[in-house]
């Protein structure tokens, strides 16, 4: 925390020097946004290594992202988050600017609420926490088992208890539920979370049903998952966002799950890489394709287990492999976590250690329920700084911030 803070702000009370808050643009790639900004991109991109080029296209569209730049203007250092844990850091180092990929640092808070409903959940979560983010995961954790338009009634009341990462004082990625309850009449319903992440209702069934199938079939797998590891070697910090499966080149890759196709097309460090959405904010992520099948293009609805490409090693890669990456709400998530032929009901060891979860959480739910605790808004407009179709940086201004 305190390197961050040095490295970050002491700059700004020295030399007057000012911190701009902006939003990744949709169809902006690390390139250019160094053509944009005029920063080299030999340096700042073509001289890193392979991993790190490929930690470059994971930047998400809608991330909040600083630059700060001196009295005069000039950039100094610059923050862009690649993940929960990891962001990009550019400083200027005399004439010269490094990259360097370091941790994140945020604090993680925990924070609940009841409310009343007048409108619709959804609604009225945003209305009173200023979070469509906090009412999304609300409305998930529901939406197979209750008709909220037909079910829900004014004066019903809901409780939510999760935990909410900040990063520079301000929320950061998806909050994580621990426990949803929703009271109709004298009915209540709740959400919780084990230990596993995972869903389940207070019967110990899961909620979501969202299915992955392996995306090659006797295929090994050659690297793991990880947000960041330190690399004891080359002293830096690495992550590899998703699990490599290596097959020879031609071997059929396959839809993990039905959905829509998003981006189908060449990228520097992926490669040939398909993008395809399955709704309820998960999308799915094949590189280094040999070829694509033929009919696969943005827009095409494919099925799951349906041949979408063909393992190759285009892109950033030493040999043929898939590298398969899952993304829930824009945040990289480890997809052997996720695989599963059905829907998990909790038995044995697992039922009993959730029983015990779930009558500490309905005694928090119950406290809150009892004090009626307020949410916790945030303040509704913030400065943001945006840049016009030609690149140009136009002035402040003050947007509503839903976070």
């Amino acid at each position: 925390m305190l390197r961050l803070l040095l490295l970050f702000f002491i700059p700004m009370a020295l030399f007057s020097s000012q911190v701009k808050n902006l939003r990744w643009d949709d169809g902006e790639t690390y390139l250019m946004f160094l053509q944009r900004l005029n920063l080299p991109n030999k340096p700042l991109y073509y001289n890193l290594d392979k991993d790190d080029k490929q930690l470059t296209e994971e930047i998400r569209t809608g991330v909040n992202y600083q630059i700060l730049e001196d009295q005069n203007g000039s950039i100094e250092q610059v923050l862009i988050p690649i993940n929960d844990e990891l962001q990009i850091h550019i400083t200027k180092n005399k004439d010269d600017l490094d990259f360097e990929v370091i941790p994140i640092v945020s604090e993680t808070r925990k924070e609940a609420f009841t409310l009343e409903i007048n409108n619709s959940p959804y609604y009225d979560i945003i209305k009173a926490t200023n979070s469509k983010k906090i009412a999304q995961i609300f409305v998930d954790g529901f939406k197979n088992s209750l008709n909220f338009k037909v079910d829900i009634h004014k004066g019903d009341k809901l409780v939510m208890i999760y935990d909410r990462m900040y990063r520079l004082g301000r929320p950061f990625s998806m909050p994580t539920l621990d426990v949803s309850m929703i009271q109709m009449g004298k009915k209540r319903h709740y959400v919780y979370r084990y230990t596993d992440d995972r869903f389940y209702d207070e019967n110990g069934a899961e909620v979501e049903g969202f299915l992955l199938a392996r995306p090659v079939r006797g295929a090994r797998i050659s690297s793991g998952f990880t947000l960041k590891r330190w690399h004891p070697i080359l002293h830096k910090y690495r992550a590899h966002l998703g699990i490599d499966y290596a097959a020879r080149p031609g071997t059929p890759i396959l839809a993990a799950g039905s959905g829509r196709v998003i981006f189908c097309g060449r990228t520097n460090g992926y490669g040939n890489l398909t993008k395809i959405a399955h709704g309820d904010g998960y999308i799915t992520l094949y590189a280094h394709q040999k070829a694509f099948r033929k009919g696969i293009k943005r827009g095409k609805y494919v099925k799951q287990g349906q041949v979408i490409g063909y393992v190759g090693t285009t892109g950033l890669s030493t040999g043929p492999h898939l590298h398969f990456g899952l993304y829930k709400d824009g945040r990289a998530i480890n997809p052997a976590r996720v695989v599963r032929v059905t829907t998990n009901k909790l038995k044995g060891k697992d039922r009993i250690a959730f029983n015990k979860l779930k009558e500490n959480l309905n005694q928090s739910v119950d406290l809150y329920l009892n004090a009626n605790t307020k949410p916790i808004v945030l303040g509704q407009y913030e400065p943001v700084y945006y840049v016009d179709k030609n690149g140009q940086q136009i002035e402040k201004k003050q947007e509503k911030s839903v976070n």
